[in-house]
Parts: C-alpha cells; structure tokens; sequence
C-alpha cells in the first residue's frame, strides 16, 4: 500500500483543485502555510479544524496528517506531552494501514518529544525501532545517524558504558564502509566517554 501519511495532501495530484471543495482539505492547507509562517497558533487552529472536517469525512489519512501536523505544532511550542499524543494518533493510522515509512517519521518525532521530556527510556525504544527499520531497509547512513542519537541518549540518561558501546558499534559500521576518520572519531569518543 502507498503512503498517504509521507505525501502532503496537495503533492497527491488534484488536492489544490479539491481543496477548494473540500473544507477540510482547505483547512489543511491553510494549516501548512502558517506553520511555514512561524504563526502557530493559527496554525493549530486550522489543522484542528481539519481534524474535525477529516473525522466526519472518515478520511484516515486526512486524520493521520493532521495529527502528525498538529504534533509539530505543538512540537514547536514545547507542549511535548500534546505533541506525543497527536503522534500517537497518527501512528495509529499509520500501523493500521502498514505504512512503515511514516511510522519511522513518527518514530523520531516521538522520541524527539520524548527525549525533551528527559524521558530518554522511551525515547530510546523508539530509536531502536528506528534501528530495525533501517536493517529491515538496508540504510547504513539512517543507521549511523539513529545509533548516534541513541549513544547521546545513553550518555544524557548517565550511561556512559552504554554510549560508549554504542559509538564503538558506529565506529565498527564506519571502517567497513571505509569511513576511516569517522570511525577513528567514534572510536576515540567511546574512548573518552570510557574515561570519564
């Protein structure tokens, strides 16, 4: 199945003409504009009233958009705890219909939310959901930048022999694709943080 979720509504052919039918739609993309503006709270609004146009309609992936926009709203304004809970919506949306790829959007901005909340136990799972998506994908560089993020949450959380296993492991995923400096720089990290 194709992702609804990954494509802004008016990327999916026809949207803008449909928009000016479609309250919701409207809504939605007067929603986008404003988050491009800074204004966040006109922005919430109408992403709010997108949500509502979306739920009468029962379109899903209209709802899963505008909670994952509404998130980043809230994202923005540093309302982690709102913004968890209108990913949580959207990734209910999204596991329903399998959509892999805006689980692992979702995924990092949860653990995002999560990590500002200093709730790094959280924040790590879905780092190392994000892991088994880039194996099952075979993405090495989604990889490395995942396992960075998860070495710094070990080392937030005060686990530096963690952190410092975790960088050795990027450092391991570096020299086998002949990244020399950046596996030395992984390396040395692992060193200083087993030092400290």
């Amino acid at each position: 199945m194709s992702s609804t979720f990954t494509q802004p509504l008016d990327s999916l052919g026809q949207a803008k003409t449909a928009a000016e039918n479609d309250p919701a739609k409207r809504d939605y993309l007067e929603g986008r504009e404003q988050f491009k503006k800074g204004e966040y709270a006109m922005a919430a609004m109408a992403f709010h009233n997108a949500l509502k146009g979306f739920e009468e309609q029962g379109d899903e992936a209209g709802i899963a958009n505008a909670s994952d926009r509404l998130g980043d709203v809230c994202l923005e304004r540093q309302d982690y705890a709102a913004a968890l809970a209108h990913y949580r919506r959207a990734y209910a949306v999204c596991e329903k219909e399998e959509d892999s790829f805006s689980i692992l959007a979702l995924n990092k901005k949860m653990a995002a939310a999560h990590r500002k909340l200093g709730e790094f136990d959280q924040a790590l799972e879905y780092a190392f959901d994000m892991v088994e998506h880039y194996q099952l994908t075979k993405d090495p560089k989604g990889m490395v930048e995942t396992m960075t993020v998860i070495a710094e949450l070990y080392q937030e959380k005060g686990d530096r022999a963690k952190a410092a296993d975790t960088c050795r492991t990027v450092a391991a995923i570096h020299k086998n694709f002949k990244h020399l400096r950046m596996a030395e720089d992984f390396a040395s990290r692992a060193d200083e943080l087993e030092r400290a």
